[in-house]
């Protein structure tokens, strides 16, 4: 994986250097307000102002990006819906959000159990067609996909034991909607869709027993190893994918050295996210095992059992429309090539 991780970075340093000199005229700048769920001192929220003033001083003055942080406009689920209606210009949330307009959304959010990095994400957005197809979709509501970042998988923060795919049975949770749900319930769990900002209270009241909230580090900085003292580590079952969307008429209206600047800023945040997720989970890793949390590392064969069950949840959303058939049959392609799966 790092031949993929260097082929992404190196074409990113390479488009970087080649409109790092570009003017543009600050008297005919291009405004664009841009709207993320994530706070502006998050790991997430950071790299998303960096890709505004990165974008910003690329274009010379030509762009002026705003990127308005804690859903300080519209809720995170009205987001990309303002973006399309022109409310707002850019949409920086994820494909999460909008599995109601077309189940196709789910394989552009979160592949739930099935790549290891965010390294082979991004290599199927770069290297197997996943932009140009996202944008198939996402075009049809009047938004262009710009790029992607994602994190490092997430890990389940839990009151009692999860070594292994067994203690699943019975095990009442905090789960976003969705198919992360099915995958669960297939697997004997009991989850339960609330807000995030209730988990903490949640797990201490006891109502549930765990949450799958987000990578190790954020759960440590939410407090949840403060009451369970149980954490998958490393991370297997979800991996996030953020997107930096604009409205479609806006993106058409740009200039082609517009377009690719914004582009090459994405996707140098997107390097940039991995990389500092990794080593904010190892230094959480090494403060919580000395805290007394205990770090639960799943077996291959555990994993191995959680992603056949989450293959038949993937076959069944791809049932759900033609445009997430497509996304299902073109990851399973990468996957298999990546030899993730047989």
């Amino acid at each position: 994986m790092n031949s993929l991780k260097t082929r992404i970075f190196g074409a990113t340093a390479l488009g970087l250097a080649m409109l790092w000199p570009a003017v543009g005229s600050a008297a005919d700048a291009v405004t664009l307000r841009f709207q993320t769920h994530h706070s502006a001192n998050s790991l997430q929220g950071k790299a998303l102002l960096r890709f505004a003033d990165l974008a910003n001083k690329m274009s010379g003055g030509s762009l002026q990006i705003e990127m308005l942080t804690d859903s300080s406009v519209v809720k995170s689920t009205e987001s990309f819906e303002s973006a399309s209606m022109g409310i707002i210009d850019g949409d920086a949330t994820g494909a999460g959000y909008v599995t109601g307009k077309n189940p196709a959304f789910q394989f552009y959010g979160d592949i739930m159990g099935g790549y290891s990095t965010p390294y082979q994400i991004l290599g199927w957005y770069k290297d197997a067609g996943g932009l140009e197809l996202a944008n198939k979709l996402y075009e049809q509501f009047n938004m262009h996909l710009i790029g992607t970042f994602v994190a490092t998988p997430e890990s389940l923060g839990s009151t009692t034991s999860l070594a292994g795919i067994n203690d699943l049975k019975g095990w009442k949770f905090r789960s976003p909607p969705g198919m992360e749900s099915e995958i669960f319930t297939k697997l004997g769990a009991a989850p339960v869709v609330m807000p995030f900002g209730e988990v903490f209270t949640a797990m201490t009241t006891g109502t549930v027993a765990g949450a799958d909230a987000s990578t190790l580090a954020v759960n440590k900085g939410l407090g949840l190893y403060d009451v369970g003292k149980f954490a998958t580590y490393p991370g297997f079952h979800s991996m996030p994918i953020e997107h930096v969307a604009l409205n479609l008429d806006k993106w058409n209206s740009l200039t082609d050295a517009q377009k690719q600047i914004l582009q090459s800023a994405v996707d140098t945040i997107a390097i940039e996210v991995a990389t500092q997720s990794e080593i904010n989970d190892r230094q959480a890793a090494a403060e919580l095992t000395a805290a007394g949390v205990t770090l639960q590392n799943w077996s291959d064969e555990d994993r191995l059992a959680f992603r056949k069950v989450a293959q038949e949840v993937w076959a069944d959303w791809a049932t759900r429309s033609p445009e997430a058939k497509e996304a299902y049959d073109s990851h399973v392609a990468y996957m298999k090539s990546l030899g993730i799966l047989n």
